[in-house]
């Protein structure tokens, strides 16, 4: 009984890091949305370590400083390739839901994607133990995988 006691504790106070992406082309614009779901405690601390500021996502003093923070910082560790070609992420903007920032990007494509390789490592350089989902949704097909720190990369065919 006492082990299960234990084993339920260091489970329950155990933080978790996760962060999930979604990635959609839409099949009548051939846009692709991006939307990066990161815990914004912990998008903060990385942003203040790499930029060596200060910043407040929830309520911040000057809201496009923060935009361009987290649209530099999410850029830097989300790149992703459509048919070999570097996608442009265009930052879009954030939202806050419960704990977790959700930040939005868009990219802009002329034909339906065959490949996707997706480069992922939000917060890798912030918690060893980081896990970074990742869904890719094209022509209604979706695949999905999860990446351990230190992988940070995928292939999806379509």
């Amino acid at each position: 009984m006492l082990q299960h006691l234990l084993i339920f504790l260091v489970t329950f106070f155990h933080p978790f890091y996760v962060s999930v992406t979604e990635i959609e082309q839409v099949e009548k614009t051939k846009v692709i949305n991006v939307s990066s779901r990161i815990f914004f405690d912990d998008l903060e601390k990385a942003i203040d370590k790499r930029y060596k500021t200060s910043i407040n996502i929830l309520k911040p003093k000057d809201k496009k400083q923060v935009n361009d923070f987290i649209a530099s910082y999410v850029k830097d560790h989300l790149k992703i390739k459509a048919d070999g070609v570097a996608l442009t992420l265009k930052f879009v903007g954030y939202e806050i839901e419960e704990e977790a920032a959700w930040c939005y990007f868009e990219a802009k494509t002329t034909a339906p994607v065959k490949q996707l390789v997706i480069q992922n490592n939000i917060l890798y350089e912030q918690h060893d133990s980081q896990i970074n989902m990742i869904h890719a949704i094209v022509g209604g097909k979706r695949q999905s995988t999860k990446l351990d720190n230190p992988s940070s990369s995928v292939v999806f065919r379509y």
